[in-house]
C-alpha cells in the first residue's frame, strides 16, 4: 500500500488494531491493585477504564493486566480509594 498524501490515510491510521487485539500491558510502569475489602463493586473503574482491563465476574472486580496500560484513571475515579497504583516490579 503506497500512500501519496495524508488525505489517503484511513481513519485510525495505517495498520490500526483494536486494543483487544494487542496486549498492551507490558507498556506500564505502574499497575492498579484493588483492595477487595474496600471495593464496593460500584464499577466506576470499569466505566472510566479506556481499555478492556477491568473485569467483573459477578463477585470480584479484577484487573486484566494483559490490557492495562497503567494510566491510573481507575484509581483516580474510585470513590472509596480501593485502587492503588503501585510500581510494576516489586510493588505488590
Amino acid at each position: 500500500m503506497s500512500l501519496k498524501s495524508w488525505r489517503e490515510i484511513p481513519i485510525g491510521g495505517v495498520g490500526f488494531k483494536l486494543s483487544t487485539e494487542v496486549k498492551t500491558g507490558e507498556w506500564r510502569a505502574m499497575k492498579p491493585v484493588i483492595d477487595q475489602n474496600k471495593c464496593t463493586k460500584c464499577l466506576i473503574c470499569w466505566l472510566f477504564c479506556p481499555e478492556p482491563a477491568i473485569m467483573w465476574d459477578g463477585v470480584r472486580v479484577e484487573v486484566n493486566y494483559d490490557y492495562c496500560k497503567g494510566c491510573g484513571i481507575c484509581a483516580q475515579e474510585c470513590p472509596v480509594k480501593a485502587i492503588s497504583m503501585v510500581p510494576e516490579f516489586g510493588g505488590e
